[in-house]
């Protein structure tokens, strides 16, 4: 793949972002028409629904050959099939509890991946107007300016970024408020923003030193995650291994000092593949 290809991805990408965050900032303040999937706290909207098959459509038409893999769609029941084929990988509106109830860090993510790696990534945020994007080699950047990831290396001086998740089973909430204790005693404390997306690109941006989740899917971390890498974090397994996409769980860590302290204190939780 040529830099003028991978430039003119990126473009579209931030492109259709925008066009697509227009929908979701129209809708934001208006009441929302809200169905839960696989637990009372996993929402949808009918702006996620429309959002997703507007990104597809416009993409499809410039690039009709490509795939897709979308948050929507798999969720009415579509396989995750990730290939060599140039795939978008879309999730509408990354926090949509935070959309319901009117906190702006909601996001729009379209990553782009070549041969099952993620060449181009874009995370809109339509309410702040903040605007995250990067493509493979070429850095990180927030509404054009470019960012890195914090150079702390004691955890004990650190931020951490989880979330609890949508589940609602009883043991894997258990588990991961035990790992949040022992993070807080590790650290200066722990955030939760609502959105995987929004939390992995506060990290690039150097706000906190780390975020982990048990649970995500790959449309929440696929955009974030090359933007992640490119502002020169390390974007791994919770467990140290090398990051698995479609294992939904994810340690993102501004350097391998940081990402040594925090793997001992985590407890694993495991979901079903992607």
């Amino acid at each position: 793949m040529s830099d003028h290809s991978l430039s003119e991805y990126l473009n579209t990408a931030l492109e259709v972002a925008q066009i697509a965050g227009e929908v979701v900032k129209d809708a934001f303040y208006k009441d929302k028409d809200q169905k839960t999937k696989e637990s009372y706290a996993d929402i949808v909207t009918e702006t996620d629904q429309a959002v997703e098959k507007l990104i597809i459509s416009l993409l499809q038409e410039k690039y009709p050959s490509h795939k897709f893999i979308g948050e929507e769609s798999t969720a009415e029941g579509k396989k995750v099939e990730w290939t060599d084929t140039p795939t978008w990988i879309i999730d509408p509106i990354d926090g949509t509890a935070n959309f319901v109830h009117n906190i702006p860090q909601t996001c729009v993510c379209i990553g782009l991946s070549v041969n099952r790696e993620i060449v181009v990534g874009v995370v809109h945020l339509p309410i702040t107007g903040q605007t995250y994007s990067a493509s493979r080699g070429g850095g990180a950047y927030c509404n054009k300016q470019k960012i890195t990831v914090s150079k702390v290396k004691d955890l004990k001086k650190s931020v951490v970024i989880t979330e609890a998740g949508n589940s609602r089973d009883s043991q894997i909430l258990s588990t991961k408020m035990k790992n949040v204790h022992r993070v807080v005693e590790a650290s200066h404390g722990v955030r939760m923003l609502g959105s995987a997306a929004v939390n992995m690109c506060m990290v690039a941006s150097g706000s906190g030193e780390a975020y982990f989740e048990y649970g995500i899917h790959i449309w929440d971390i696929a955009a974030a995650g090359i933007i992640f890498t490119e502002a020169g974090g390390l974007l791994i397994d919770p467990s140290g291994r090398d990051v698995d996409l479609l294992s939904r769980q994810v340690l993102a860590a501004c350097n391998q000092s940081i990402a040594d302290q925090l793997i001992p204190l985590l407890t694993h939780v495991e979901f079903d593949r992607d």
